[in-house]
């Protein structure tokens, strides 16, 4: 059965910091690129950042490009997202997915393989 697993949303102030992981079980996880999609709330979901199988491509959404970084330890099967400079319009609810691209742009295209069930971050002012 393949499980994803976001974990480490919480409620910070703007300007504060937060890692999301995503724990990953069920697939061989070296084999898949991995991204980061979120949902604001009253909104459809968006791309956030993706990476490729091995990590040596990244791809980040305008909106987050060099305030959150991506990363993976395949040998753990897990995903992170190290978010930084948190604004309130970061303010959504994140999913990690095993995604079939990764563009530069991290566009979000529904085609992900699987995706888990969230993990909210809320930014405060």
């Amino acid at each position: 059965q393949v499980r994803l697993v976001e974990s480490g949303g919480d409620s910070v102030q703007a300007g504060g910091s937060l890692r999301l992981s995503c724990t990953v079980s069920g697939l061989p996880f070296r084999d898949y690129k991995m991204a980061w999609f979120r949902q604001p709330p009253g909104q459809w979901r968006k791309g956030v950042s993706c990476i490729s199988e091995n990590g040596d491509m990244t791809g980040y959404s305008d909106s987050v490009k060099g305030r959150f970084t991506v990363s993976r330890d395949n040998a753990k099967g897990m995903l992170y997202l190290q978010m930084d400079n948190l604004r309130s319009e970061d303010t959504a609810k994140y999913y990690c997915a095993a995604e079939r691209g990764c563009r530069d742009n991290a566009e979000y295209t529904g085609t992900y393989y699987y995706i888990g069930r969230g993990t909210q971050v809320t930014v405060s002012t």
